[in-house]
Formats: C-alpha cells, structure tokens, sequence
C-alpha cells in the first residue's frame, strides 16, 4: 500500500507522514524533494507554481509510486496535491490511499511562523488555499488532534 498524506504547506504532512512510515515499516517520501530546484527558487521567492511547473514533479512522484508498487513495499508520501487533477494523476492503483489533514488557515499560519528556515514561505499559504479543492475520497482527518492520534487513527481507518 502507498498512502498519500495530502495538505497545504503546514499542515502535519511531515510530521505525520514520517511516523505513519515507521509504523507501516516503510519508507517516507517528502514530495517537496520531487521538485525540480527551479520550482524549488519559485518557491523560496515567494512565486506560486503553476500547473505547468507541476507536471515533472508529478511525473517524478508517479515514477516512485509506481517503483513503490512493483516492490509491493509500504510507503508514505507527504504531498499536497491540492486539486483533483493531481491527485487523478497519484493514485494510479486501488494501493494507493489518500488522507487529507484538513486544517483553518490561522492555525496553519502560526505553524508556518514557527518554521522560519522552510522554503515555503507562509506568504504563500492563502495561494493554497485558494487552489485547494478539498477531497470526497479520502480519509479526512483534522489536524488539531495530536500526530500520535492522528497516525493512530489513520492505521485503524486503512487498516493496517
């Protein structure tokens, strides 16, 4: 199985990915690593992406789904795949599952604050926002619960 934790910037991918992993017994892919370093300075400059500057990164991430499927291992992939068209191109098998760390803007900010050297920088979190078309088919989880109950009850939901 592949799980996809799914967010904006700031949400709990990280944190919750990197412990769902472990307790999977897999291996944790951050997909901001993905990024070509042209989106990468985009970022760190405050400059949105656009959906052209989103295809080689998910073609990258699709490649490692697909790697991760072939060796039939576990894993866990922090990436935001904010609007449906992305996630169509990620779940490219019934393994792959989405769960959505749902969260409001004023927490996520104040995340945000607390993570100055991040790349992302917390101007851009309301250009998430907006881009944001929220799931119907995934497990939606909110992210005020702490991450050891959130992984917790990610697992029981997937089962595993």
């Amino acid at each position: 199985m592949v799980v996809l934790i799914m967010g904006v910037s700031g949400s709990g991918k990280t944190t919750v990915g990197k412990m769902l992993a472990a307790k999977l017994g897999g291996p944790f892919y951050d997909a901001d690593d993905f990024h070509p370093s042209e989106n990468k300075a985009k970022m760190t400059n405050g400059i949105p992406l656009t959906d052209a500057d989103r295809q080689p990164w998910l073609h990258a991430l699709v490649t490692q789904i697909r790697a991760c499927l072939a060796s039939q291992e576990s894993a866990v992939f922090a990436v935001s795949a904010l609007k449906q068209a992305y996630r169509d191109v990620l779940t490219v098998d019934s393994a792959v599952r989405l769960v959505y760390l749902k969260g409001v803007p004023s927490l996520i900010r104040q995340r945000m604050q607390q993570r100055p050297d991040h790349f992302f920088k917390p101007a851009l979190l309301q250009s998430q926002f907006d881009a944001l078309e929220e799931p119907d088919d995934a497990l939606t989880v909110d992210i005020t619960l702490p991450p050891e109950v959130l992984v917790q009850r990610i697992s029981e939901a997937l089962e595993c």
